[in-house]
């Protein structure tokens, strides 16, 4: 996630350089504060988030739109390899299930203002294509009938 941000601070920057760190979030891309032994948070403008928000929603919408045309979902599943390489891996029709999925939660996502879940989404499906990559994995978890244990207790 580093890499994103031209400014990198220590946490305790914010506390100790309050003025100069904001002007260095107001002013950029936004400044990554480092924390030890918490997730890493971020300081930008205002403005910037909004706007980056509002990009994610326009880009989702073109997806949805691309989506409900033939000719543009089959655009979509022929570059859907190049943004995520693994797709090779799975049967073609897990491959138009991912794109679907992936279209929805991202039109979901950007009307939530959170983009949380699209990683979930991506990470489910690669795990999936990384099953279909190994031949003996594959076997050991498709061998014999799949049975409902019921319900999981979570205490």
């Amino acid at each position: 996630m580093g890499t994103r941000f031209a400014d990198q601070v220590p946490f305790s920057d914010l506390i100790r350089k309050q003025t100069e760190v904001a002007e260095r979030a107001a002013h950029g891309k936004g400044v990554l504060l480092r924390r030890r032994n918490e997730e890493d948070l971020v300081l930008m403008s205002a403005e910037r988030a909004e706007a980056t928000a509002r990009g994610f929603s326009v880009a989702s919408r073109m997806f949805v739109s691309l989506m409900k045309e033939d000719e543009g979902a089959r655009r979509l599943l022929m570059v859907l390899p190049e943004v995520f390489p693994w797709v090779r891996f799975l049967p073609d029709e897990d491959v138009r299930e991912f794109l679907v999925e992936l279209v929805q939660t991202l039109q979901a996502c950007a009307d939530l203002e959170n983009m949380a879940p699209v990683e979930t989404v991506v990470a489910a499906w690669q795990s999936t294509a990384e099953v279909y990559a190994d031949p003996s994995l594959h076997a050991v978890l498709t061998k014999g009938a799949i049975d409902d244990h019921g319900r999981v207790s979570v205490d």
